[in-house]
């Protein structure tokens, strides 16, 4: 997560979080145990009965329906050009059967199948559905004084309708790296909302002072017997120390459903009681969630920033690494050795980043701010897997500009390369998580057998990725699973 924190207000953008992890901020602790605590059955029955009546009062215009619509026969996609999500040039003149969720064939015959619906896409642009790999399904789309003030119904349903936005800008996967998420995934999979496929982390496991300790100074010390705190108890984070603990932490997280683990190895810019350049969990700690996530065929994830970090991670098995802006040369070259992933974010303290009162807290952003320009160029020189990923965190005035945090990267790279990142490269992240995947087959990629998960797009992105700041506008058609959730042809 990107160093965040609770500042009040955060001005200019008073709920900008993006370019900085407040994932350790006394104000998230305070959200989420207003979320959490205090629930009682009467409270869940009449939060029950405000979900039904606010959903029957929600409309949407006639081309986005929150009821996708299905075909019985295959569908045909005629007259379009080609991005595969593999990164290679555009292709033109081609046709693709979908049966059911998946796709059948791509080909350039114009044979129709029997009972086959034609889509005919006006030479458009078709290219995979887009994956978020560091996304914060709960958490994205809440204020600060809406996180410090509403009921605990009004904060689950935030959350739903921003999954279903999330869907309606193209972003059909997510990577959830932190945060009580089953409950929304099983909604989306059950059909009784709208959003993307959800590859849920569970807690986030913190040690003691770690990135994920929400505790304030009065419930320290904890004792032998001391109960767990709220946010324990409710999944959001996990307090281990000692190989032990960790090791129960991580299995409870797999029992709950985890497609992959994350642990916090490092400190954050705004964090409470985590600086910046700690090193978090020793390496026997690390070993041991990588252990037991390994026995489940699965992997681990860290959140870290620094070389020290970075190659303890490294030398215990971690696969992927979230942020890691002050990566030095060394500890980008033990990356490329270990083949593991480099899930990158653009925190490029521009437009998109908080504003810190404080000189401290504005220097280390400076400095993780450098960091991702030189990440970027490392990850290019040293060939390393890497992944997109957003990281917006309170921030509903900043969701809809999430797949400008994609285009941002043209910056580094041409066009196409970053679409794949988008696509086929983060579908490889997301495949690593083996047999734990909640959707096993091929996402980000347009070939025979992968998930449908399509968009029809306005624009040219072999020239560039303007198209991609105004998706209401320029998505014109949106299928996740052979459903079309949105149609504007």
């Amino acid at each position: 997560m990107p160093p965040t924190a609770g500042l009040l207000p955060l001005a200019p953008y008073p709920h900008h979080s993006h370019g900085v992890c407040c994932c350790g901020s006394p104000l998230l602790q305070h959200f989420h145990e207003r979320m959490m605590a205090g629930i009682t059955r009467r409270q869940l029955m009449g939060g029950a009965a405000a979900v039904m009546a606010l959903f029957a009062g929600l409309h949407a215009p006639a081309a986005i329906s929150t009821q996708p619509r299905r075909q019985d026969g295959p569908l045909l996609l005629t007259n379009l050009t080609l991005f595969d999500g593999s990164g290679a040039p555009l292709r033109e003149g081609v046709t693709i059967r979908i049966d059911e969720d998946r796709i059948q064939s791509i080909g350039t015959s114009d044979a129709e199948p029997e009972g086959a619906e034609i889509i005919d896409c006006g030479g458009r642009t078709v290219m995979p559905g887009l994956i978020d790999a560091h996304w914060h399904t709960t958490l994205a789309a809440i204020t600060q004084t809406a996180a410090m003030t509403a009921d605990i119904g009004y904060v689950h349903l935030v959350a739903a309708q921003e999954a279903e936005r999330t869907l309606l800008r193209g972003v059909t996967s997510v990577r959830d790296v932190g945060g009580p998420s089953f409950a929304l995934k099983r909604a989306i999979d059950e059909g009784i909302v709208a959003g993307p496929r959800i590859f849920p982390a569970g807690a986030m496991i913190s040690q003691t002072s770690g990135h994920g300790d929400f505790r304030m100074r009065h419930e320290i010390p904890r004792g032998s017997n001391t109960p767990l705190s709220e946010l324990e108890r409710q999944g959001v984070s996990a307090i281990a120390d000692g190989e032990a603990e960790v090791l129960r932490r991580t299995r409870e997280q797999l029992m709950m459903g985890a497609s992959q683990v994350k642990l916090m190895a490092g400190g954050g810019v705004a964090s409470s009681y985590d600086p910046l350049d700690s090193t978090q969990f020793s390496e026997r700690e690390l070993r041991a969630a990588v252990e037991a996530a390994e026995d489940w065929g699965t992997y681990v994830m860290v959140h870290v920033y620094t070389p020290r970090g970075i190659q303890r991670a490294l030398r215990a098995g971690v696969k992927s690494i979230e942020h890691g802006q002050l990566a030095d040369e060394e500890s980008v070259r033990m990356m490329a050795g270990e083949g593991a992933w480099w899930s990158l974010q653009p925190f490029l303290q521009d437009e998109d980043a908080n504003v810190y009162p404080d000189a401290e807290r504005r220097e280390a952003q400076r400095q993780v701010a450098e960091g991702t320009v030189r990440a970027y160029e490392l990850a290019q020189r040293f060939d390393i897997n890497t992944a997109w990923g957003t990281d917006i965190l309170f921030n509903p005035q900043n969701t809809p500009n999430q797949l400008r945090q994609l285009s941002k990267l043209t910056r580094f790279y041409d066009p196409l390369t970053v679409l794949a990142m988008a696509t086929g490269r983060n579908g490889e992240l997301l495949s690593l998580a083996g047999p734990r995947n909640p959707y096993p087959g091929t996402l980000g990629k347009i070939e025979p057998g992968a998930h449908a998960d399509l968009l029809l797009v306005d624009g040219d992105p072999s020239q560039n990725l303007d198209f991609l700041h105004d998706p209401e506008r320029n998505l014109r058609l949106i299928m996740k699973g052979g459903r079309i959730y949105k149609d504007t042809r």
